[in-house]
């Protein structure tokens, strides 16, 4: 069996390499490239980086998955705007129904 090495990083240091991540993807052209840049920087393994920025460690969270929150949160946001644009289509169809049954009667004289 090999040897596990088991470094524990401080939670200061997640969170500044997942802030350093997000601020390198405009420069690296990509987050797995920001990613592999930041962990050759820092010294720690691209996986591990990886990992923090997946998980979403953020200050204060001690690495819960703020990434979680937010999935829910955008996937609660994508299906308020489906419905929406269903409500969008039917008041269109409506609209245009409204239009062609409607016709202008003339002025009684």
């Amino acid at each position: 069996m090999g040897f596990v090495n088991k470094t524990k990083y401080s939670s200061e240091l997640k969170q500044r390499a997942v802030a350093m991540v997000a601020e390198a993807v405009g420069e690296q052209g990509s987050r797995k490239a920001a990613m592999t840049h930041l962990a050759n920087l820092l010294g720690v393994p691209a996986g591990t980086v990886k990992t923090w920025v997946y998980q979403g460690v953020e200050p204060g969270s001690g690495g819960s998955p703020a990434v979680k929150e937010e999935s829910v949160e955008i996937r609660k946001l994508k299906r308020e705007i489906a419905e929406l644009k269903r409500a969008n289509e039917i008041l269109k169809a409506a609209s245009v129904f409204s239009r062609r049954n409607s016709t202008p009667t003339a002025p009684d004289d």
